[in-house]
């Protein structure tokens, strides 16, 4: 059986249009109509190849028409039009009748808007009546028939015309054969999320939280508007510009669907778009070519991440926790499809992600992809069993973009302070404080006490609650403050046994006490938040938590309430990459019962892990087991460290023409590896682990 071409030059090849010859860097692409060859190491060349071959299957323009390194008159020698279509009836090829130029996939803005202009001259000397710059999925065409040569945005084409004709309204219908949206290799989408905050940003205008909260903005309309169930088959899709539309008239539009999805699902953002015309129009010529929802959730998964992972290192650091890390923690309380799961600090969703992913392949195993089963299998557990809170707003939106951009999940993702009052406090005379806010129920009655199975968490480090910035009786809620010594919020040492002689004292110790860390009040947040007897939690923790004298009230508390089930101790660098260098475990948990009390010869799981997959700089460290391999086309390894095995599916790319290689397809944790497969046989038979 033969395998079907790929891409619109694969078939271009096949068919004989085309064809590439020598080796390495002596490649040459040969387009046999034009009698013209190019170096095919060129990074540009590879985008033009693809279009030329799209110009013909697509859009059906004949090879004889179209010729390559125009040279352009009354311009500079040595300016050359990229490639040029002459008229149907035009065997002389002296009456040129679109003008393109051709720039990489990751052309900046800037790159972008000369080669425009560029275009534009080539086309106003060579007389033809339109002009269009491509870089990837990002285009943008011109015609000149009806408007002077300085008009660069009522000029605006959808799309190209098909043999001559006239140019379409649109350029995307729903469901239309070769006008409807198509999935999107990882390598494009990873370009066009990154052409676009680089739009956004503007140099610097924004800060880079600012622009990657309008980016989630604008992906969120689109991918509604991709799964819009009142479109109709052969409609048109809204988030594109319309033939001859101006770019007021464009954000006009998108402003007008954005507050009708924000209307619908008031969770997701609150304000208004806050890009101007122009920028917005660049983003829309970013996005408006990949579908969203048919993109393979992996590619949208690992694309993602691999930007926010990158996004999140420096400032937003402490917001980030590395995937190894989350994935471990999952695999070890392996979440169910019917366990009520909570992440009480989570950021930009990365445990809970991982959470659904897991309860997706469980639905994989049990039930038969596509069917209404599997689908609700999943699906339920997203939208009644998954649940987090994150103080920081714009991370809550984060947090709810990236669960819709891997098929929901996003509606009980809140924005609030996980450590507030669960509903509204009284004072000792019995009268309500604080009327004139929202508290944690208020949010979502669904995040109570004693109401979650599993919780997986990073809370923040070493930041501290300060009684002078929090409500009246904020701090006097949380039981531990009796347990901490008037040390604990000094050095992260304590020597001097002061720091048990004042846990001891217990709420004499702490009368005064103005200010304690966050980290040690999530401890008992957490315990609220867990089902007595089974409640379980991952969580990481300081490791002075579990060593400092200090602390040894804390760490009293903490026996007195949880089975201590595995401590995980990491490398100093775990979260060195991401500028947060203190040294850190994964402690799991289980809430004790009412009135429980573990025996003294109860086994507790301990490990030390060194490979974690990668070191201080991000390097990636895993010990590589090669599988299979075709050459150029697609290779499995087995990735290992000290916490598990990955399997890891790799495709060839040849997007950077500078450097082709091999780029993640999809990658799944191989069951019962690393220490993951140690903690299952400690689970089982604890004795060997104490000979």
């Amino acid at each position: 059986m033969t395998t079907q071409p790929k891409t619109y030059f694969e078939q271009a090849i096949k068919d004989g249009h085309a064809k590439i010859s020598g080796d390495g860097k002596t490649q040459r692409v040969h387009y046999n109509a034009a009698s013209h060859s190019e170096r095919w190491s060129d990074p540009e060349e590879k985008v033009r190849a693809e279009f030329w071959a799209e110009l013909i299957y697509k859009y059906q323009y004949r090879p004889e028409r179209m010729r390559f390194e125009v040279r352009v008159p009354r311009r500079t020698p040595n300016d050359l039009a990229d490639i040029v279509i002459y008229g149907d009836k035009d065997d002389d090829l002296k009456s040129p009748w679109f003008v393109f130029e051709c720039k990489r996939a990751d052309a900046s803005d800037a790159e972008f808007a000369q080669a425009i202009e560029q275009a534009c001259g080539n086309r106003a000397s060579l007389g033809a009546a339109y002009a269009g710059t491509i870089a990837g999925l990002t285009r943008r065409l011109l015609r000149f028939d009806k408007f002077p040569a300085g008009e660069r945005d009522r000029n605006i084409m959808t799309d190209i015309p098909v043999r001559y004709g006239k140019p379409p309204e649109w350029r995307f219908y729903k469901n239309e054969p070769g006008k409807d949206l198509s999935a999107v290799p990882r390598e494009e989408l990873r370009s066009a999320i990154r052409k676009c905050h680089q739009t956004l940003w503007e140099g610097g205008r924004r800060s880079p939280i600012a622009a990657f909260g309008e980016f989630c903005k604008l992906v969120f309309v689109k991918h509604r508007d991709e799964k819009n169930p009142d479109r109709e088959d052969g409609k048109p899709y809204a988030f594109q510009r319309r033939d001859g539309e101006t770019i007021e008239e464009l954000a006009a539009r998108i402003y007008r669907l954005y507050d009708a999805e924000k209307a619908a699902d008031p969770t997701v953002f609150e304000g208004k778009i806050n890009i101007e015309p122009a920028i917005l129009a660049q983003c829309v010529e970013h996005l408006e070519g990949i579908s969203l929802d048919r993109t393979e959730l992996d590619t949208k998964g690992v694309a993602f991440e691999e930007f926010m992972g990158g996004f999140f290192k420096g400032d937003f650091g402490q917001f980030f926790t590395p995937r190894e890390l989350i994935a471990f923690a999952i695999e070890v309380l392996n979440p169910g499809r019917k366990d009520m799961t909570l992440d009480p600090a989570c950021g930009s969703g990365g445990f809970l992600l991982y959470a659904l992913d897991h309860v997706r392949r469980e639905a994989n195993r049990k039930k038969k992809p596509g069917t209404v089963e599997h689908f609700r299998f999943w699906h339920d557990f997203a939208e009644k069993n998954l649940f987090g809170l994150e103080i920081n707003e714009e991370l809550a939106r984060v947090a709810k973009m990236n669960m819709i951009i891997h098929d929901d999940g996003h509606t009980n993702i809140v924005g609030h302070d996980a450590l507030d009052f669960f509903e509204r406090p009284m004072s000792a005379d019995g009268k309500p404080l604080g009327q004139n806010r929202e508290y944690i129920l208020d949010k979502n009655k669904d995040l109570k006490p004693g109401s979650f199975d599993l919780v997986f968490t990073n809370p923040p480090f070493g930041s501290v609650v300060k009684r002078t910035e929090k409500a009246e009786g904020y701090l006097e809620q949380f039981e531990l403050r009796n347990f901490l010594s008037k040390n604990s919020m000094g050095s992260e040492s304590d020597e001097s046994g002061q720091g048990e002689q004042d846990a001891k004292r217990g709420a004499k110790a702490v009368k005064d006490r103005v200010s304690i860390k966050t980290e040690i009040l999530f401890l008992e947040r957490v315990h609220s938040f867990l089902k007595p007897g089974t409640g379980r939690v991952a969580i990481v923790l300081p490791d002075g938590i579990l060593t400092n004298s200090s602390l040894q009230g804390v760490r009293d508390w903490l026996l007195a309430h949880f089975q201590l089930l595995a401590v995980v101790s990491l490398p100093q660098f775990a979260f060195a990459h991401y500028d947060a260098g203190v040294k850190a475990s994964i402690v799991f948990m289980r809430r004790l019962a009412e009135g429980e009390t573990v025996p003294d010869d109860a086994p507790i799981f301990m490990a030390m892990a060194e490979n974690i997959g990668y070191d201080a700089a991000g390097r990636k460290t895993f010990a590589v087991t090669p599988v299979s391999e075709t050459p150029e086309k697609e290779k499995i390894e087995i990735l290992r460290t000290d916490l598990f095995d990955y399997s890891v599916t790799y495709e060839w790319s040849t997007s950077n023409p500078k450097k082709p290689g091999w780029n993640e397809r999809h990658r799944e944790i191989i069951p019962d590896t690393g220490l993951v497969a140690q903690w299952r046989a400690f689970q089982k038979d604890p004795t060997p682990f104490f000979v």
